[in-house]
């Protein structure tokens, strides 16, 4: 089991940036690949970006590219979305995904890939 808890969500103007974390403990966390998703109200969720566990490969919903960075660091069992020009429409709540894999390469952008997830946190762009 991997248990996920992200944080760094609130309220931002747009243009603004935040800069979600995704802690993780339980089974190795460099064992998995990961991935940030969210979910606007009354949609389904969504991918927003993907890491390889070894951290090499990354992969982005065209809707961010160029404005959102996801990284990790193994050595602290997290995971980071840094979101910048922030627009309207990435208010939503923001997801982390776990997926244990033995490829150091793969990354994975459909939800029903991904075994763990966690709680969520929201993020709110103003005008």
């Amino acid at each position: 089991q991997v248990q996920l808890v992200e944080s760094g969500g609130g309220l931002v103007q747009v243009g603004g940036s935040l800069r979600l974390s995704c802690a993780a403990s339980g089974r190795t966390f460099s064992g998995s690949a990961m991935g940030w998703f969210r979910q606007h109200p009354g949609k389904e969720r969504e991918f927003v970006a993907a890491i390889s566990r070894a951290g090499g490969r990354t992969y982005y919903a065209n809707s961010v590219k160029g404005r959102f960075a996801i990284s990790r660091d193994n050595a602290q069992s997290t995971v980071y979305l840094q979101m910048n020009s922030l627009e309207p429409e990435d208010t939503a709540v923001y997801y982390c995904a776990a997926r244990e894999t033995y490829n150091d390469a793969t990354y994975y952008d459909a939800t029903s890939t991904y075994d763990y997830w966690g709680q969520g946190t929201q993020v709110t762009v103003s005008l």
